[in-house]
């Protein structure tokens, strides 16, 4: 039996998320994705009219999951900012401990697409970013911590230093040392 066209969608978004992923947009052609996804070039096509917006897509869909997951960041902030800083590099310690980790596809993608400032996929990106950093100062402002927009900032700077940074040299230390700077921007400020 047909699968239904309800699920071919999330199919082919899911294959192409780990081909992207994995090697790269570049490095992956549609014939590629639509073997992996298990579908014809032609459904391929039906669904994305090109490759570019199968890439918008496939963020558009990563944002919604890796969004609702990052919200919940907040749900218990009784220790305030500290708990917040050990919870947001706790969570990057344990996502890069897994097998074939490789850093946050938003920040791959956009990195490998950086000549092409127009393109679709790194508007997602960027709007991908933005909604995290605005989400962190919330919770930032919430735990009374000074300048939440600008400890903001800084964080995801830290965070994705840290990724960098355990790309570059396989070293998960990178989030102790980058928690411990984001302490010390948190936590030895006065409150608002």
């Amino acid at each position: 039996m047909p699968r239904s066209s309800d699920q071919t969608r999330p199919d082919i978004l899911q294959a192409a998320y780990k081909l992207f992923r994995r090697r790269g947009f570049f490095r992956v052609g549609m014939d590629e994705i639509s073997s992996a996804a298990g579908v014809t070039k032609r459904t391929l096509y039906y669904h994305f009219d090109s490759k570019d917006a199968l890439l918008t897509a496939v963020l558009a869909s990563q944002h919604e999951r890796a969004f609702a997951e990052f919200q919940t960041y907040g749900i218990d902030l009784s220790g305030g900012p500290e708990q917040l800083v050990d919870k947001l590099f706790g969570g990057l310690a344990k996502w890069s401990a897994k097998p074939r980790w490789a850093g946050s596809g938003f920040t791959r993608l956009a990195i490998e697409l950086a000549d092409l400032s127009g393109h679709p996929a790194r508007s997602m990106a960027r709007r991908h970013k933005a909604l995290m950093e605005q989400h962190l100062a919330t919770l930032l402002a919430e735990a009374k911590v000074a300048s939440p927009r600008e400890r903001a900032r800084e964080l995801f700077l830290l965070v994705e230093g840290a990724m960098v940074m355990i790309l570059i040299h396989g070293d998960r230390n990178y989030c102790t040392a980058a928690a411990d700077a984001a302490k010390r921007l948190v936590v030895n400020r006065p409150p608002v």
